[in-house]
């Protein structure tokens, strides 16, 4: 049997952060889902349509990864992807409590699909979607944060001029 597995999350942009996880996780895996989600919660800067075209483009010469977006419950998307491990990244301790809670919780509602936990490389330790949108609206240079492609697209969506 095949492994598959998902990597879930906003990718609101995208980051090298991100990447490193995708990288890492499709050499251990036949099949890397990544998973765009619709977070009604937040207030993305992209949409989820934009979003996965931008991470199609990050990932296109890595040829066993597929970009989709879903929303609801990502145990239910796993279960339609017929995905039975869930990857998620971690860069701090700040993120394991949270991550291992929805792991558990994932766990009960679906005891075939695990979870695995990768630690970021120390390189992308400290960076998140936020950090890049922040550093953006001030004009700051967020080249060495995300590919190029993206870093246009977050520049032309905070109208800067450069």
């Amino acid at each position: 049997m095949k492994k598959k597995a998902i990597y879930p999350g906003t990718f609101d942009p995208i980051t090298y952060g991100h990447l490193d996880i995708i990288q890492r996780s499709a050499e251990m895996v036949d099949e890397l889902i990544v998973g765009v989600l619709t977070n009604k919660g937040k207030s993305p800067l992209f949409t989820p349509e934009e979003r996965v075209e931008m991470i199609k483009d990050a990932v296109k010469d890595i040829p066993n990864v597929k970009v989709l977006a879903f929303d609801g419950l990502l145990i239910e998307f796993a279960k339609k992807q017929k995905a039975t491990i869930i990857i998620r990244g971690l860069r701090a301790v700040t993120d394991f409590e949270y991550e291992l809670q929805m792991s558990q919780t994932n766990r009960v509602l679906s005891p075939e699909v695990d979870t695995i936990f990768l630690t970021t490389s120390l390189k992308w330790a400290y960076l998140s979607s936020s950090t890049v949108k922040e550093v953006a609206a001030f004009g700051g240079d967020i080249s060495k944060f995300v590919p190029k492609k993206v870093a246009k697209q977050i520049i032309a969506r905070y109208s800067i001029n450069k």
